[in-house]
């Protein structure tokens, strides 16, 4: 039974990811800051994890302990609201935060783990950004923390990509569109919205149809490529 490991698996497309986990028979560690209602009725093993925390991470991985795990999704995150996050309002603490959950997080998290994906012969991480994080793409401004926070997440998930290549790692960066969950709150007013698990459906697809031959590259929930 393969194994993986979600992060935000209590609510929203981590929650998604997991069920489909669940469903695709995987032996699932369901993990999330909050351990409430939508993480207690996934199903399977739960673990509380908050991602911004270096303890919490080296807690998580005593618990992994040394088992495999084939495949890691980063799907955790955080966006602080549009008024907090102008070129006016903007904050250090804003900052620090964002930072810590959307782009040390997942940095810290799959180091930490590094030696249990090693342990797969078939190993891949996923990592969930934005395309707010496209500098190319950037007609709008705002968003300083948040835009900013996954421009670095995807250097960073380059540069993984790279070092992990020839350990047949692959990584996918991968973009949800737009999804009505908490993070965005005017997102259930949006036409253009789509539900979480049709987001995670959709990205699922995607993040098992690569190989090494596309890792380290950025794709939409849709299929196609994004410009960095």
């Amino acid at each position: 039974m393969p194994s993986a490991v979600v992060t935000g698996a209590n609510a929203g497309i981590g929650h998604a990811f997991a069920q489909i986990l669940v469903k695709e028979g995987y032996d699932v560690l369901a993990a999330d800051i909050n351990v409430g209602e939508g993480l207690k009725g996934l199903g399977c093993e739960i673990v509380q994890l908050d991602v911004s925390s270096p303890a919490s991470i080296q807690a998580f991985k005593h618990q992994v302990k040394d088992r495999p795990v084939d495949l890691l999704l980063n799907i955790a995150g955080v966006m602080a609201p549009k008024q907090q996050d102008s070129l006016e309002t903007v904050d250090e603490q804003v900052l620090k935060n964002t930072f810590a959950i959307n782009t040390f997080g997942p940095l810290l998290l799959t180091q930490a783990l590094l030696p249990n994906l090693l342990k797969s012969s078939h190993a891949r991480v996923g990592v969930m950004s934005s395309r707010m994080g496209s500098i190319e793409d950037n007609f709008t401004g705002g968003s300083y923390s948040y835009r900013a926070s996954k421009a670095a997440l995807n250097s960073i998930s380059k540069s993984m990509a790279v070092d992990l290549e020839d350990k047949n790692i692959v990584v996918v960066i991968m973009h949800p569109g737009i999804v009505r969950t908490s993070l965005v709150l005017d997102s259930y007013e949006l036409k253009e919205a789509v539900e979480p698990d049709e987001a995670a459906g959709k990205l699922w697809k995607v993040l098992m149809s690569k190989d090494i031959r596309d890792t380290g590259k950025w794709w939409h929930r849709e299929g196609q490529e994004l410009p960095w």
